[in-house]
């Protein structure tokens, strides 16, 4: 991406220069100030303008289309979708359509990745709903096909026999101008770790983002990518950013120009931040992104790493220390599943998305030792599966709910700047749906352990009183699972009402999240064997 050498040289703990850009909205209500917008941000000196992919989304133009026209009126800046809609943009086409305006605009064409959300508007679509696992196996095959597709020099078609995509022997080409990077909107540990091992960017939002997420991901991206074989430079970090201009300060990214460009100069410093893209339609706000904070955080970040000693390539020892805010002791679940046992508990890996701590997990009771020689039949190892499903299919529908509420926590930021109309008619729809979902994900939960509570568990302390201290404490997690359903659901009940914010709602959901899966992973730790002997009556 282009560069200013007017400006101080400042380069990030992964040697890399700084980068601003623009998050416009690819409204459709007003299509001439949409492309205005975009056009002023090369005009005031950024780096890069992006736009949201919602394919879905009736109110929005579509983003390559836009992308087009706007690398038609523009020559300077780079522009990337952010990011793109991968479940609905078929990754060979869509690799020709990269190389194909990158040709066109003369190098200025970025790849921005996202594995997918909002499964019912893509299904609605024709898209395939996918589980969070499915979806970034499905991203990683589509990189197979845009990679191979771009390489020109390497004789034979495109081949890749995925699960989700195949190419069998498609030509490949055209190259790009350039050579394009891509950049994954990546949040969770295997998003995270494919960015390591193969995307050239990595490219979250500042509002999904909770204290130590920075650290995390750039120690589970440098671990993968070190085990690649690659530099963890060769990562950059990207930041989403959103906030409001004010004359007095306030909250985080809330004030004049001046707090702006400390708050981003302490990321880049301290968390290794290299671009930085914000997200507003307000000329204003972009004339003092670009004029006033982008000048003041080079500066700064320059004199920083004047005072600062050379970054080192991040060290394994290093990766634990910044992973350790986030993750949390656990005990091993090995000693409870005897080896003959095929039911195998999901383990508990430690990490929490909140800073609040609701259950003790050091002071909870074991069951009795298993047999070391007992074997299970298939018939025996049915119940204990049917419990592990179950599990299963909550994880995935938490999944479902943190993502819903982190890609509705990035608009919902917009909507005390009043952007526009039809974007507060938008994230007040988003506010429904998400509502509708929650608030059925948290009666499903309750239903579950209510079950378990009025049969599974007495049936299991008659069989085995051993059991009693194990199961007294089920219960009093599950109750302490339903207090925090309460809190959920307040949040949402004043989200919709108009009186509470998407953060509360985050922070609630986040609680809910390491609460439940610890819960459910400790279940299964304590009840897998004791189900296969007694089963269920």
């Amino acid at each position: 991406m282009a560069t200013h050498h007017d400006e101080p040289t400042a380069t990030t703990r992964y040697g890399r220069a700084l980068q601003f850009g623009s998050f416009v909205t690819p409204s459709s209500a007003d299509p001439d100030r949409t492309v205005a917008t975009a056009v002023l941000s090369e005009q005031v000196g950024l780096d890069l303008v992006t736009f949201q992919d919602h394919p879905y989304n009736p109110g929005f133009l579509d983003t390559w289309t836009l992308l087009s026209y706007v690398a038609a009126r523009t020559s300077t800046v780079h522009l990337a979708a952010n990011v793109t809609n991968l479940p609905l943009r078929p990754p060979a086409v869509l690799a020709r359509s990269v190389a194909s305006l990158d040709l066109l605009s003369g190098g200025r064409v970025e790849l921005g990745l996202g594995a997918g959300a909002f499964w019912d508007a893509i299904e609605a679509m024709g898209g395939r709903r996918l589980t969070g696992g499915q979806s970034v196996r499905a991203l990683e095959e589509a990189l197979d096909i845009i990679t191979q597709t771009w390489d020109v020099q390497t004789r034979g078609g495109v081949r890749v026999d995925g699960e989700f995509h195949r190419a069998a022997g498609a030509k490949r080409g055209p190259a790009p101008a350039h050579d394009v990077e891509i950049w994954l909107g990546a949040y969770k540990p295997r998003m995270l770790r494919l960015t390591g091992r193969r995307a050239d960017g990595w490219l979250p939002s500042l509002g999904y983002l909770a204290p130590g997420d920075l650290a995390a991901g750039n120690a589970a991206i440098d671990e993968a990518a070190a085990e690649a074989g690659r530099s963890p430079s060769e990562v950059r970090r990207m930041l989403n950013v959103h906030g409001r201009f004010a004359p007095q300060g306030g909250g985080r990214l809330e004030g004049p120009a001046a707090q702006w460009a400390e708050e981003l100069a302490t990321l880049a410093l301290e968390d290794g931040i290299d671009t930085f893209v914000l997200g507003s339609d307000d000329p204003d706000d972009l004339r003092r992104f670009a004029g006033d904070v982008a000048p003041a955080v080079r500066e700064l970040v320059a004199a920083g790493r004047t005072a600062q000693p050379e970054p080192q390539e991040p060290q394994e020892a290093d990766t634990a220390t910044e992973a350790a805010p986030v993750v949390v002791p656990v005990p091993s679940a090995a000693a409870s599943t005897p080896a003959g046992l095929g039911v195998v508990p999901t383990p508990d890996d430690g990490t929490r998305r909140s800073d609040r701590r609701l259950l003790d997990e050091g002071t909870r009771p074991v069951g009795p030792a298993p047999d070391p020689g007992r074997t299970y039949t298939a018939f025996e190892e049915e119940v204990p599966q049917r419990l592990v499903d179950i599990h299963d299919h909550l994880r995935a529908e938490l999944a479902q709910v943190l993502d819903l509420v982190d890609q509705v926590s990035a608009g919902a930021m917009d909507v005390g700047t009043a952007r526009s109309h039809i974007s507060t008619m938008t994230m007040r729809q988003n506010n429904w749906t998400l509502g509708s979902y929650c608030e059925a994900y948290c009666r499903l939960v309750t239903t579950h352990h209510t079950i378990e509570d009025r049969s599974m568990l007495p049936h299991l302390r008659d069989s085995d009183p051993r059991l009693s201290p194990v199961i007294d404490r089920l219960e009093e997690e599950h109750q302490v699972i339903h207090d925090v359903l309460e809190e959920v659901d307040k949040a949402l009940v004043a989200l919709v009402a108009g009186t509470g914010t998407t953060t509360d709602l985050r922070e609630a959901v986040d609680v809910l999240s390491d609460v439940l899966l610890s819960h459910l992973s400790y279940e299964e730790r304590e009840l897998v064997e004791p189900l296969a002997r007694f089963g269920m009556h």
